[in-house]
């Protein structure tokens, strides 16, 4: 079918790497230095090795001919497309970041960016979180992001303190058995 009839365009995959959190308007990029460097070792990696890779390839699958059924060159440019746009992302976020040590941290026995903290929930389980940037939050390895409703919680509180916050399961209340930054 001509492309002419089909509502499509090379841009229908544009949200499809979309980040699932964007930052608040007016807001700074947190990190931790681990979350920065993740992101940054992920950049050097497309940038200096698989971009170039790729460029190679499609380069080569070009000369072979019919472009219009060469797989390697159709699969090849639009996997360029897709990690052009994953390394805009990144070169955003990296531009935009402020790497916070949570280690410099003077004020220990608050609750701020960067800290682990450890609380008792309603039913008497123990859990540990960090409080991290939103793109290096992973709740199933304890690391929340600062935007989060437990998070915003959890700043500024202290260690015997209680919590309450709205989670998607409703009003929920913990307590604050520890603060530490590393």
């Amino acid at each position: 079918m001509n492309k002419a009839f089909v509502k499509e365009s090379d841009d229908a995959d544009e949200d499809e790497d979309a980040p699932a959190v964007a930052l608040p308007a007016g807001t700074n990029n947190y990190m931790t230095v681990r979350g920065h460097g993740i992101l940054r070792a992920e950049f050097e990696q497309l940038i200096k090795v698989e971009r170039p890779a790729l460029v190679q390839v499609v380069s080569w699958a070009a000369g072979n001919g019919d472009r219009s059924e060469n797989g390697d060159y159709i699969y090849g440019k639009k996997r360029l497309r897709e990690m052009d746009k994953r390394i805009r992302f990144l070169t955003k976020r990296l531009e935009t970041a402020v790497v916070v040590n949570p280690e410099d941290q003077e004020n220990v026995d608050q609750v701020f960016f960067g800290a682990t903290v450890t609380v008792y929930d309603a039913e008497g389980e123990e859990e540990t979180y960090q409080i991290v940037g939103i793109d290096e939050a992973n709740a199933t390895e304890g690391r929340i992001s600062w935007i989060s409703p437990l998070a915003r919680a959890l700043i500024k509180a202290r260690e015997g303190d209680t919590v309450r916050f709205d989670s998607p399961g409703g009003l929920r209340e913990i307590d604050i058995i520890a603060v530490k930054y590393e």
